[in-house]
């Protein structure tokens, strides 16, 4: 099946939907619990929680941007992101992701970071981001940390990504 996605900012009546996408979308419940926290967190941006939705107006898909740091600098964090299982491979996750990066944009903001799939990111454009002197306190694969410039003022700047708290890293 493949729907037509619309696309549009997380309501607070959204938030048992979204949570649901997240607790079936993966095998434990952190991607929905760290949802949650960050909601009530101080890196959380109004505006930067997207949803994808079919012809029914039923979230499907949720991507989520909030602030973290590259070095002192401000940047974005894109996850989690995730799609309903019986929604996955239909573009669901992918209308959101590009939501929520151009709402970004619109806001000014200049650098995201993700921890992600090597093989999915790319295709909005993310690039390893250990050529841009980018990288964490923790061990992950090398191409799994990954960088988007939203505007044409160059690269992000080089350092230590810190996520928000409720990240626990």
């Amino acid at each position: 099946m493949h729907d037509t996605w619309t696309t549009r900012p997380e309501t607070a009546a959204d938030h048992a939907a979204v949570r649901e996408i997240h607790l079936a979308a993966f095998d434990t419940p952190l991607e929905a619990d760290l949802v949650d926290a960050l909601r009530a967190d101080p890196a959380w941006i109004d505006g930067l929680s997207w949803v994808s939705t079919g012809t029914d107006g039923t979230p499907a898909g949720h991507a989520l941007l909030t602030r973290c740091h590259i070095g002192e600098a401000p940047a974005l964090c894109l996850g989690p992101v995730a799609v309903h299982p019986e929604h996955q491979r239909t573009g669901a996750g992918s209308a959101a992701v590009r939501a929520a990066l151009r709402a970004a944009g619109a806001l000014g903001e200049r650098h995201v970071v993700v921890l992600g799939h090597p093989e999915y990111y790319p295709r909005f454009g993310f690039t390893r981001a250990s050529v841009h002197g980018v990288g964490l306190t923790v061990d992950v694969p090398d191409e799994a940390l990954m960088t988007l410039t939203l505007d044409a003022g160059g690269p992000p700047p080089a350092g230590t990504v810190r996520y928000a708290a409720p990240f626990g890293i």
